[in-house]
């Protein structure tokens, strides 16, 4: 079972599963808003996923009182559509604008979570969003216990949002 780190539930005074539902309304909202698609989430993820398969991975970096990565994950055909939604035109093969498209996702979703924590006047900064694309990778951080992971699923297709946070001091 994936299980928030202890001293961040109590200094953030959230659970894991309040996390998580910060998580998966800002996916939503991101999603229906950005991306014109209705999502379904699956909460909690039964088994840990570290290993992708042409997949193409957006991430955000989260720095200052906490510290984490806030990752979206999702296989190549469905970072298409969501591209080709986002710019409203086709996109066929994965480059920049898939890499644009999932940084600026990411970059939205951290946005939304430093948000969430910065309310009680916390310190963090959000890093430039990175993007990796691949037939065949590996993210050690997706197996920690201190990350959450939320399956999300729109017509069958299934991608992932990790919140990966730890706190410093």
């Amino acid at each position: 079972m994936m299980a928030l780190n202890q001293e961040i539930a109590e200094s953030t005074r959230l659970s894991e599963a309040d996390l998580a539902g910060y998580v998966i309304n800002a996916t939503k909202e991101v999603f229906n808003t950005m991306v014109m698609m209705a999502l379904e989430d699956s909460y909690p993820l039964k088994e840990p996923v570290t290993s992708f398969h042409c997949s193409v991975t957006g991430m955000v970096g989260l720095a200052g009182t906490y510290t984490g990565i806030l990752s979206i994950h999702c296989p190549q055909s469905f970072a298409l559509r969501i591209t080709s939604n986002m710019l409203g035109m086709d996109v066929g093969e994965v480059g920049e604008d898939v890499n644009d498209a999932l940084g600026e996702i990411a970059n939205m979703l951290g946005g939304y979570v430093k948000q969430i924590l910065s309310k009680g006047g916390l310190d963090i900064n959000l890093s430039i969003p990175t993007v990796i694309a691949g037939e065949d990778y590996t993210i050690n951080s997706m197996s920690d216990s201190d990350c959450v992971v939320i399956p999300f699923t729109n017509e069958n297709e299934r991608f992932l949002v990790g919140l990966k946070l730890h706190k410093e001091g």
